[in-house]
């Protein structure tokens, strides 16, 4: 399945978003994984959030790549 990021036309009946053609659920656990990180930064007080957004995003794409090998 291919990601597709919102582009602000959102819908809410049904099961999947118009826009995106994400479904809700998918949707609402992005939002809380990303507040969860935000929350996390501000707790954390870092004064370089782009240097933190740009290590979790490596982090998470090593950890991908390396559980795509052990298949």
């Amino acid at each position: 399945m291919k990601f597709n990021p919102c582009i602000d036309k959102c819908t809410y009946e049904g099961t999947h978003c118009e826009g995106c053609g994400r479904t809700h659920i998918e949707i609402a656990e992005t939002k809380k994984m990303v507040m969860a990180l935000v929350n996390f930064a501000q707790e954390q007080e870092y004064e370089n959030v782009e240097d933190f957004v740009a290590a979790v995003g490596k982090s998470v794409l090593k950890k991908l790549k390396k559980a795509d090998t052990n298949k």
